[in-house]
């Protein structure tokens, strides 16, 4: 059902409207700017120009601009990975003061905290939030116009990030320029956070995450405008690594091979399909069980995405790595133990099915697990979400909550920042990563205009 509009919101929207075309140019600008994502080692791209630029846009508006490099990751830990620096790859987080005279926030537990609660004092805090690194635009010969250029057709923006999701930050900071424009001073907080290696690491948001808690930051709640086809995401599924080694033994491929316990070849290739064979089972099992079923998300599984083994074209390989790409629920983390019952069940079952084989029973596949992502949730009404999709409704863009299969940066900001935050922007994630990446203006519009309304019902409005 529609949700009316005030007066006041409805000269936020026409401001917003009013700047369709700087939003398009905004998007441009960070379209043109390289800042695709990076492996351990990689010089820095454009982070820093960018980062520059919407800087200087937060700071027009009186943002309290924090730009900063973190430290270096080191050897890494549990969710770390390790071997990354951020040299020319800051971070920015932007804090646009508000003022507590106003009347107050939006309704809802989320937005009216207990006496002592460590948030009380920002709970009209509202955290927007996105990325800026983006893929690599190969095959680039396959583009019907240059990647790095921002080319308009038929109502719709062709550029590398232009749907995830440099638009998507267009759209925010246009959407605080939109309440400037009409005059609106919001009563509590915005902090805007730009984040560099949401592709790649998910470091970038880990990082703002640990600002936050060093300088006592901590907004009630928070909206990241990844590309959701106007759907909240409230919840994500985890990540796990694992990396096995099968072990072989090597030996002439040309020639006749006696027994292995005779001291013949073992094929280590050879040895993955019984684990292969595991895998599968387990992902049928998985999609029966009750406890991987979610209103929002698949049930989790395991995908084989990497093999090598072997050392010669004539040699039987003496070992075969294997790397998993293995997805979990919300449910199956545990804050104290982490994705350790995920971890050991799916161990456990891959080493007992290896076991039937006579020569990995007694030389076992060896395990390393690479790194973790944990999942997140919020529930589907909290008084954030609900507040989006009742402002979205009022710009007739009729919205619900939603999932993601795979992970974003919403979930660090949940899991380890302790703020609610889901993601929630326009459409096309269909060709997000792909060839022709592109995004509707209208949907950009939209999106800045959902937020201003937004911004005004969960911060509320000083005067008022």
């Amino acid at each position: 059902m529609p949700d009316e509009r005030s007066a006041l919101e409805d000269r936020v929207v026409a401001a917003v409207r009013a700047r369709r075309d700087d939003l398009v140019a905004l998007t441009g600008a960070l379209v043109a700017l390289d800042t695709t994502a990076r492996d351990a080692g990689a010089p820095p791209r454009a982070e820093a120009q960018l980062q520059r630029l919407l800087a200087a846009r937060l700071a027009a508006l009186g943002g309290e601009i924090d730009l900063w490099e973190p430290e270096p990751t080191g050897s890494g830990g549990r969710f770390v990975p390790p071997g990354l620096d951020f040299v020319g790859r800051p971070q920015l987080v932007a804090r646009l003061a508000g003022d507590p005279g106003g009347r107050p926030a939006a309704a809802g537990p989320a937005a009216a905290p207990a006496p002592g609660d460590p948030a009380e004092d920002t709970s009209r805090g509202l955290l927007l939030t996105g990325h800026i690194d983006v893929v690599d635009v190969e095959p680039r010969e396959q583009w019907d116009s240059d990647p790095f250029v921002l080319t308009e057709r038929d109502g719709l923006l062709f550029g590398r990030g232009a749907n995830d999701m440099k638009g998507g930050l267009a759209a925010l900071v246009v959407a605080l320029e939109g309440l400037r424009d009409a005059g609106v001073m919001l009563a509590g907080e915005v902090v805007f956070a730009s984040v560099t290696d949401e592709e790649s690491s998910g470091m970038g948001s880990w990082s703002v995450v640990q600002r936050f808690a060093e300088r006592g930051l901590r907004p009630r709640a928070g909206l990241c405008a990844e590309p959701t086809g106007f759907e909240a995401w409230v919840a994500c599924r985890g990540i796990l690594k694992p990396r096995l080694t099968i072990p072989g033994r090597a030996g002439h491929s040309q020639q006749p091979q006696p027994d292995w316990r005779a001291g013949g070849a073992v094929n280590a290739i050879e040895k993955l399909l019984p684990v292969l064979r595991e895998v599968g089972r387990i992902n049928d099992e998985w999609r029966a069980r009750p406890d991987q079923r979610h209103p929002f998300l698949a049930p989790g599984d395991i995908v084989p995405v990497l093999v090598d083994g072997g050392t010669w074209d004539v040699t039987y390989p003496a070992f075969c790595h294997l790397t998993l790409d293995c997805h979990y629920l919300p449910a199956q983390w545990h804050a104290t133990q982490g994705a350790d019952l995920v971890k050991a069940e799916i161990r456990q079952r891959i080493d007992a099915a290896a076991a039937t084989d006579d020569w990995l029973a007694e030389h076992p596949i060896g395990w390393q697990w690479e790194w973790e992502v944990p999942p997140a949730e919020i529930a589907a009404d909290h008084p954030l979400v609900t507040t989006v999709l009742e402002s979205a409704a009022g710009l007739a863009r009729p919205s619900r909550p939603g999932g993601l299969n795979s992970w974003h940066d919403a979930a660090t900001f949940t899991l380890h920042g302790g703020i609610p935050t889901f993601s929630y922007g326009p459409g096309g994630m269909d060709t997000a990563h792909a060839v022709n990446e592109c995004v509707a203006v209208d949907d950009l519009v939209d999106l800045a205009a959902i937020v201003a309304v937004t911004a005004t019902r969960w911060c509320g409005v000083a005067g008022s």
